[in-house]
């Protein structure tokens, strides 16, 4: 199998091509399971949010088409998505998924949400049946770091935020933020988290509009917030100083004649629009209306771009954390890629006792059953003092990538070889990064085997 990550964001495609790709939450299970159907697809999940949408694979063959896939789903001419693409694979595609859950390849480096985009995102595949062992392995590995770099460094602490950022325009735009109003349009977390920081700087009405109403009381409660039909959108608009704008619509929802009307109302006074969604929810010709200033999230990560230098030497100790997280990780996989030459030990061991045992029953003659079960405990004992030092020795050539002692370990005792799995190759000097995650294999021992001290991985779906 090959681990593949094929993506694009914020810093390979400008909004306009990242909004033509965006997967909303109601469409992700049905676009993961399409993914999962092309040929050679054996596991995945998609992660889709304003500032990314990647392809995390567990491949038959390294010649399945995930550009196709995307330029087919979405109508788009491939030569518009080659410039923009990446692909990442095995040992660089572990860590691309450990830096992204770690929030260390974000727009805003340290921001938190994208941990919890992520996990939505493997929840969604989970459920759809899309997930195996591979994969499952890797996000609990990639979740496991990003608490770790979260708990362990200083990434999280007073982070610049997309929706501090936003406050600090707004700030600019208006001086004192004391009682201006703000709207909130759709019921996003990023929105809500924009408006908390709005109302900490003094923002006084919260005005709250969701296409489910149901949605829009639960995003007003906080802020005592007044809730209004989405069907009065644009009656109820001009009320706002401040709207922050995160729906799931594929167009725009405001456009310039909106604005002018809106500007009408308000007697010139000038809005400010935080259009945080993708695709945009604000036609971009609205920047042209005197009175309005609208931002989408690339103009909002300019701002954020800024802050970026003072916290570098944070990041710089996150990377480092994370460096070790990942050496952890390979050899856990190795360990576990181990596991079928140490079933296949054991089971040569047990047949061999099963064998002796059967050889000299008639010479033993008929035994209590407390004489049998000690019978079975001696050779059950001697078999596993034998059998520990030759799997601990597999084992700790796992961990240290040895393949030339794995391969006459494996050939010493008959065993399936390096070229009969599926683990970790050693990085070669061209930079090239074979498989670093393992198909699982399954063995049954005979009866009343010992039991494996390493168990491989359940077999994901196939």
């Amino acid at each position: 199998m090959t681990l593949t990550v094929l993506g694009i964001n914020h810093k390979t495609a400008p909004i306009a091509l990242r909004e033509r790709v965006a997967i909303g939450r109601d469409e992700l299970p049905e676009v993961t399971r399409a993914l999962a159907a092309v040929p050679g697809v054996a596991e995945c999940m998609i992660v889709s949010t304003c500032n990314r949408v990647e392809l995390i694979t567990s491949l038959e063959s390294r010649d399945v088409d995930l550009a196709g896939f995307l330029c087919g789903q979405f109508g788009l001419d491939p030569a518009l998505l080659a410039d923009h693409i990446y692909v990442h694979r095995d040992q660089q595609a572990v860590r691309h998924v450990f830096r992204v859950a770690s929030s260390l390849d974000s727009m805003v480096v340290g921001e938190p949400q994208i941990l919890g985009q992520v996990k939505e995102a493997f929840a969604t595949a989970r459920t759809a049946g899309t997930v195996g062992a591979e994969l499952d392995h890797l996000l609990q590995g990639a979740f496991s770091a990003a608490k770790k770099v979260r708990s362990e460094t200083e990434i999280g602490s007073n982070s610049v935020s997309i929706a501090s950022v936003a406050v600090e325009l707004a700030r600019k735009i208006f001086g004192s933020l004391q009682g201006r109003t703000v709207f909130l349009v759709g019921a996003g977390k990023m929105s809500e988290l924009a408006a908390r920081h709005l109302v900490q700087q003094g923002a006084g009405t919260i005005l709250v509009t969701n296409r489910t109403m149901e949605r829009a009381k639960r995003m007003a409660e906080p802020f005592n917030g007044r809730v209004i039909p989405f069907e009065q959108l644009y009656d109820s608009a001009a009320e706002a100083d401040i709207i922050i704008t995160s729906t799931g619509a594929p167009h725009h929802i405001f456009r310039q004649e909106h604005g002018q009307a809106f500007l009408h109302r308000r007697r010139n006074r000038p809005m400010f629009f935080i259009d945080i969604a993708v695709p945009r929810d604000v036609d971009p010709a609205c920047n042209k209306i005197e009175g309005l200033f609208v931002y989408d999230i690339d103009d909002l990560q300019q701002v954020a771009a800024a802050h970026i230098a003072e916290r570098r030497s944070i990041a710089a100790d996150a990377e480092t954390l994370l460096a070790e997280e990942l050496k952890k990780f390979h050899q856990r996989l190795r360990t576990v890629n181990v596991a079928p030459a140490i079933v296949a030990l054991q089971r040569q061991a047990e047949e061999l006792r099963q064998a002796e045992l059967k050889r000299i029953h008639a010479r033993l003659g008929t035994l209590t059953a407390e004489q049998l079960a000690a019978v079975e405990a001696l050779t059950r004992g001697l078999v596993n003092k034998f059998l520990h030092p030759p799997m601990q020795a597999l084992k700790q050539a796992a961990r240290e990538n040895d393949a030339v002692r794995m391969e006459a370990l494996c050939e010493t005792w008959s065993l399936p070889g390096r070229n009969s799995q599926s683990g970790p190759e050693p990085v070669t000097e061209s930079g090239a990064e074979p498989s670093s995650a393992a198909s699982p294999q399954s063995n049954t021992t005979s009866p009343g085997a010992p039991a494996p001290e390493a168990q491989p991985s359940v077999a994901g779906r196939r």
